[in-house]
């Protein structure tokens, strides 16, 4: 399937699941991560949900992160590329034109010393390719980080077959976790 159909698809399924099942998928999705081969890392990146879109409800992972006691790290927008700071509890937030929470300052943290990221996504496939909104922020933040980085997509659904018009620059995942299954990309 095509990228821009993917893009419709999830979107309409996303806006018809109730707030209780968007809860209750998130919740699931955030008890799926522990089950990752990842914790031994200390650089975290997470996002932060766009209510309005029906995103995955990070909250849970967020507190799941700090009960780790792990180094957070949030994005936010700044011109056609991300800015990432360092999750502190002096950070205060600002939601952004996109309804996205980001925090209005603090300590910037470079994406070479990121061990693991948090995607968000709209699908993904069985080959571990993710389709996005298309701005291409994650895709350009990836390229700045080490080649050893983990990421790991959250989808609220299950993977689709293939997605037909990966690129050549697209940046597979490495892992992705629905409220069913993990699913691994590595080495395959």
């Amino acid at each position: 399937m095509l990228k821009k159909d993917l893009r419709e698809k999830y979107a309409l399924l996303r806006s018809e699941l109730s707030f209780s099942e968007l809860s209750s998928k998130s919740l699931s999705i955030s008890n799926k991560v522990l089950g990752l081969p990842i914790w031994s890392k200390e650089f975290y990146h997470i996002f932060l949900p766009i209510e309005s879109k029906k995103e995955i409800d990070t909250i849970n992972l967020l507190s799941v992160l700090q009960g780790k006691d792990k180094n957070i790290i949030v994005p936010k927008v700044h011109g056609d590329t991300l800015k990432h700071y360092l999750l502190t509890d002096n950070t205060k937030f600002i939601k952004s034109k996109w309804g996205v929470p980001e925090p209005i300052d603090g300590i910037t943290i470079e994406p070479i010393k990121i061990d693991v990221v948090f995607i968000p996504l709209l699908a993904f496939d069985e080959k571990g390719n993710r389709v996005g909104y298309g701005k291409g922020f994650y895709d350009n933040f990836l390229k700045q980080c080490r080649t050893d980085v983990i990421k790991v997509g959250l989808s609220l659904f299950e993977a689709e077959k293939e997605i037909s018009d990966v690129y050549k620059n697209d940046i597979p995942l490495d892992y992705c976790v629905t409220p069913k299954k993990n699913y691994s990309f590595k080495d395959s």
